[in-house]
């Protein structure tokens, strides 16, 4: 009686400790966010990585393409069998608090040998040669969660499955992007071939007038080969952009989860259009936004939960068993009630000694653990702010460029429209015309780059604000 008293009191002791915290919690770090970014005050504080992307870009085909990717992309069904697998762990987290209990049933025979013990005492007591012994019964065992480990266990599988949606997240927000700028970047081929064409066609023209001139003795052949090697230079750039039109529809595709064909399209680049104001919000909002900073901040609840674990696993542990059931040396006896019910119930506390070194060990390496997800943590909101900043630096100075580049553009349109009059009526040279061809063909294709660069520093500043998740 007195020793069942002290068992009882250590047990009595155990839950009064287990109301107090063996270890502590280490909370995400307050992110280091400026008052806004590049020191530009914000236009609102949601920005427009608040809008869904079904809102954000507007161009049909290009809708239908961000569509299929986030249905059919094959490592976007990976990130979903991720969270499936995640969703049974936690669902099977739920159990740990609950006692395993096992059912068995046995029957078995020994023939011991006649000159053992066993065979000479089952001849004098039971006048057999065997031994028979028949067993029905339950056993439940169940431990009591007192340092935390179970609870944190199950608080682990938990961050584990949200962890597992905000990578999804981030996968999408990453799909989003880069089918758009794919899209955009074919819309831009698009217009430098058509480009290339037009040139080819004023080419045409120039050399037509040129091998003229040749014939009625007014130019060199020097002339005709300058001006069949502008000609050439254009025609090149035709097979170039298709091939590269073709890899960029596939590839495209691809990411869509579909079979590489042509992408019917009928925008051209100067049509896309986003909100005039680009507000990038305030940076708390984008910080809530951005999935890979949620994430990192689960990151810290696993380690948080892994401490607790390892922390717990250096205290004696108090297991709770019971059994019972019929046994009998006979199956006629059996289930003979109450006779053949047996019972016993226990409870033991584990304490670890030899691995106490090793425990502690892991402990320690927990709590590093632990520490670098702070720091990983505040890296990545660091990160976040820097995608922000640079995307809206990009896109201020790609609209300068625009500008410039434009004004270049339609100088030297006119500057060529110029050239060949001028030269159809003997007042200038052929050089003078091929040069101008040559320069406003690279003028109008550096246009149709600076535009792509422009719309897919949107896009980036679209997904670092943590647009595209909803």
């Amino acid at each position: 009686m007195k020793n069942y008293s002290r068992i009882i009191s250590i047990i009595g002791l155990l839950f009064t400790v287990a109301g107090c915290k063996i270890y502590k919690d280490v909370q995400a770090p307050k992110a280091e966010l400026p008052v806004a970014f590049n020191d530009e005050a914000a236009k609102d504080t949601v920005g427009i990585g608040a809008l869904p992307w079904k809102s954000f870009f507007r161009d049909e085909v290009l809708l239908a393409l961000i569509d299929s990717a986030l249905k059919k992309n094959f490592d976007m069904h990976i990130a979903l069998k991720n969270i499936e697998e995640a969703q049974h762990i936690v669902r099977q987290s739920k159990w740990n608090n609950v006692p395993t209990l096992d059912l068995n049933i046995t029957g078995s025979t020994i023939i011991p040998s006649k000159y053992s013990l066993n065979g000479l005492t089952s001849s004098q007591f039971l006048g057999s040669n065997h031994i028979e012994d028949y067993s029905a019964g339950a056993s439940l065992s169940w431990e009591a969660d007192i340092w935390g480990r179970i609870r944190n266990t199950n608080k682990a599988a938990l961050a584990a499955y949200l962890q597992s949606d905000e990578v999804r997240k981030t996968l999408q927000t990453d799909l989003i992007a880069n089918v758009s700028k794919g899209y955009f970047n074919l819309l831009m081929l698009d217009q430098q071939l058509r480009v290339a064409k037009h040139n080819i066609a004023l080419n045409d023209s120039t050399l037509h007038i040129v091998t003229v001139q040749y014939n009625f003795g007014q130019v060199t052949s020097l002339a005709v080969q300058q001006a069949q090697a502008q000609q050439l230079i254009a025609a090149e750039l035709v097979p170039q952009l298709e091939q590269e039109i073709a890899l960029q529809e596939n590839a495209l595709h691809i990411l869509a989860g579909q079979l590489p064909v042509a992408i019917r399209r009928h925008a051209i680049l100067d049509e896309i259009k986003f909100p005039v104001e680009l507000s990038a919000g305030v940076p708390s909002a984008m910080v809530r936004r951005r999935p890979d900073v949620r994430s990192r901040e689960l990151d810290l609840v696993i380690a948080n939960a892994k401490v607790g674990i390892s922390k717990a696993q250096m205290y004696p542990a108090l297991r709770i068993t019971a059994s019972g059931g019929a046994n009998a040396l006979k199956a006629s006896n059996w289930f003979n009630i109450p006779g053949s019910l047996f019972g016993v119930v226990g409870a033991s506390i584990v304490q670890p000694l030899l691995q106490h070194k090793e425990l502690i060990t892991q402990y320690k390496l927990t709590d590093i653990e632990r520490e670098k997800a702070v720091i990983l943590f505040r890296q990545t909101v660091l990160k976040a702010v820097g995608e922000v900043s640079d995307a809206m630096v990009k896109i201020a100075k790609l609209k300068h460029q625009e500008l410039i580049v434009g004004k270049r553009v339609v100088t030297l349109q006119h500057a060529t429209a110029n050239a060949n009059s001028l030269f159809q009526n003997g007042m200038a040279n052929y050089l003078e015309v091929i040069i101008a061809q040559g320069n406003v063909l690279q003028s109008e294709l550096d246009f149709a780059s600076i535009k792509r660069q422009e719309l897919s520093a949107i896009v980036d500043l679209y997904r670092s604000l943590g647009g595209g998740t909803n």
